[in-house]
């Protein structure tokens, strides 16, 4: 069904949303949320950008702050587990060891000229949650920061990943500056306001620093239908390649590089990398 208005408003200012799916049942492999009430819930399709927003009876605002952890990892014992597990996976497996080699092949390229004296470059890591990236990259020499919103994580991210963990809200947290790099990794899709969050790095990072980000490929996984992982209940927004622009844009940023990948893990993902604007806004940022 295709309609106009529905109460949604795209990235890109569209408001034309055909609703490819409805969910009145937690999908298989959906972790099981308490939810209070009925569960049900739609995902639209933008009809010129392809971006997917999520409407939902459920109230999941809160959804970090309460059960998230405990019902995903099962608590301290199991984000322990899972850490282990993943850091353990041979690289032919391993979503995070090709996300590592991609962002020290892009950062060598970019820094190579920029800094004689071979300084570690500085990295934060905005809800990092199991500490597994920024742990790795520590071990490749980079001076890391770990940011998430529940202590537990943060908690786990010292003790498992060895890195500096920060418990806070990356838009208000004081003191954050000075980065060569910060990473989204599956992050964005979660929170309503992506583009406000992705805005809140420009002020955070150094001279000459990148953003590198991955959001679920909701063009990707349309083709293989409602069941995928790109599509459950925590995704408030699935992207398309416009869209990822669009966002990056309009948070005053400019897209070096936007790719489509199907990871090991087989998660249909895209990735990007960003630098500040400097020409200024687009037509759809005005």
């Amino acid at each position: 069904m295709t309609g106009v208005g529905h109460g949604l408003k795209c990235l890109c200012g569209g408001e034309r949303f055909r609703r490819e799916f409805l969910f009145d049942a937690p999908p298989d492999g959906e972790t099981r949320f308490h939810f209070e009430g009925e569960y049900l819930r739609e995902m639209w399709r933008c009809g010129y950008c392809g971006h997917f927003l999520a409407r939902m009876r459920m109230d999941i605002s809160d959804l970090y702050e309460r059960d998230y952890v405990d019902m995903t990892y099962g608590g301290e014992k199991g984000l322990e587990e899972a850490f282990t597990r993943i850091v353990s996976l041979p690289p032919e497996r391993s979503d995070n060891v090709w996300r590592v080699a991609r962002i020290i092949s892009f950062a060598e390229a970019r820094y190579r000229s920029s800094d004689p004296s071979g300084a570690a470059l500085r990295l934060l890591d905005v809800g990092s949650g199991l500490g597994v990236f920024p742990h790795a990259m520590r071990q490749a020499g980079w001076n890391c920061m770990a940011l998430d919103t529940d202590e537990r994580l943060v908690a786990h991210a010292r003790k498992a990943a060895g890195v500096l963990a920060v418990c806070g809200d990356f838009l208000t947290l004081p003191g954050l500056e000075g980065f060569d790099a910060i990473t989204f990794n599956k992050v964005l899709e979660h929170v309503a306001d992506p583009v406000a969050m992705l805005a809140a790095a420009g002020e955070k990072l150094a001279p000459g620093g990148f953003v590198y980000l991955e959001v679920p490929d909701g063009v990707s996984a349309l083709a293989d239908g409602p069941w995928r992982e790109e599509f459950f209940v925590e995704h408030l927004h699935v992207f398309s390649c416009a869209s990822v622009a669009i966002m990056a844009e309009r948070a005053g940023f400019a897209p070096l590089a936007i790719e489509r990948v199907n990871e090991p893990s087989g998660k249909y993902t895209l990735r990007a990398f960003l630098e500040p604007d400097r020409l200024g806004p687009a037509w759809w940022a005005v």
